[in-house]
């Protein structure tokens, strides 16, 4: 892996609805700054037609609202899948509540070409530029990894000749010269984006799904969908390999627990989500602070399985997700509905 400096990007994109609340979320027309605003109705019935009022305001790098596929791509993603292909590792990470947009943003839709995600568009990206640099031989494996209370999982078993890999064989582990891995994870040699995007349509097939007051389609596990890339050049004899990979992230959906109704197995589902999304948080405010000598990776297995693509000397995005829609269920349920 190369060395490079780079700060973590952190972006928002407001998911469009029917319903948008106006008065939740503005966003500036600096295309930096956005104001989430909070309105609680109390609970007291002497008080029942009061409400308070709290406002926030975030400048992040840039604020996404009502831009297509391409668009959010080419602003947000490009630069770290072509910065992938010159030897430096990335991330491109989803996060924010349920039905906010994430896997939407990642995957996409398979209804038309035009709402193709970041995945299916970074993997074209990655191809066309292996054509294009033809001074360089390229190698390309595909892996797919899912995190479901805290459990490692394949999403590509039955590539590997079994339906029911064990989890247990599956580790996060690190090795001098070759980094952070996945011990047990199944890597997947391509040629071509059709061979990719078929990787990927089976990987999809294989996700735990979930569904609760929120969403019925809400995805209960972190996705870490990575392409690992090999390059050497082909006039310099004596050229070493240089290798990177690129991780794009569907973070699980996180929300407040009296928000979804979420008992038993779902319940169990989002305290792990929630504690692994702080860890997560843990880790990004310390990368931030120059004065912290160590930043706590280990604490979860996403952050463990992320650490040399965070920060430091690598490209990491995150891309918060967030909408508004004013509803009976956000009234029923006396919160904000962002």
């Amino acid at each position: 892996m190369k060395a490079h400096n780079s700060e973590v990007g952190v972006f928002v994109r407001v998911r469009p609805t029917a319903n948008f609340a106006q008065d939740l979320i503005e966003c500036l027309p600096d295309g930096q700054t956005v104001n989430i605003c909070h309105r609680k109705t109390s609970r007291k019935p002497r008080d029942s037609n009061k409400s308070q009022l709290s406002s926030w305001s975030f400048q992040v790098e840039g604020v996404l609202q009502d831009v297509s596929q391409e668009e959010f791509y080419n602003q947000v993603c490009r630069r770290v899948v072509l910065g992938a292909l010159d030897g430096y590792n990335g991330s491109v990470m989803c996060f924010g509540q349920t039905g906010a947009g994430k896997t939407y943003t990642m995957t996409g839709s398979t209804e038309s070409y035009k709402q193709r995600g970041v995945i299916p568009r970074a993997l074209q990206e990655v191809f066309q530029e292996v054509e294009k640099r033809t001074e360089h031989a390229f190698t390309v494996h595909l892996s797919y990894l899912e995190i479901y209370n805290e459990t490692l999982v394949d999403l590509l078993p039955s590539l590997r000749g079994t339906q029911h890999p064990s989890p247990r064989g599956m580790v996060v582990t690190e090795e001098p010269g070759r980094g952070v891995f996945i011990r047990g994870l199944s890597l997947h040699p391509v040629h071509s984006e059709e061979e990719a995007l078929n990787l990927l349509f089976e990987g999809e097939m294989n996700r735990i799904i979930g569904s609760h007051a929120l969403n019925r389609n809400s995805s209960r596990s972190h996705c870490v969908f990575t392409v690992h890339i090999e390059s050497r050049s082909r006039t310099l004899s004596d050229s070493k390999y240089i290798t990177s990979k690129l991780n794009l992230v569907d973070l699980a959906g996180s929300e407040r627990l009296r928000k979804t109704g979420s008992e038993g197995q779902m319940l169990k589902e989002a305290v792990y989500i929630n504690k692994s999304l702080s860890f997560l948080e843990q880790a990004i405010l310390a990368l931030a602070d120059r004065r912290r000598d160590h930043v706590p990776f280990r604490q979860s297995k996403l952050t463990h399985a992320l650490k040399d693509s965070l920060g430091g000397n690598c490209n990491t995005v995150l891309v918060a997700n967030i909408y508004a829609l004013y509803s009976a269920l956000c009234r029923q349920n006396e919160v904000s509905p962002g």
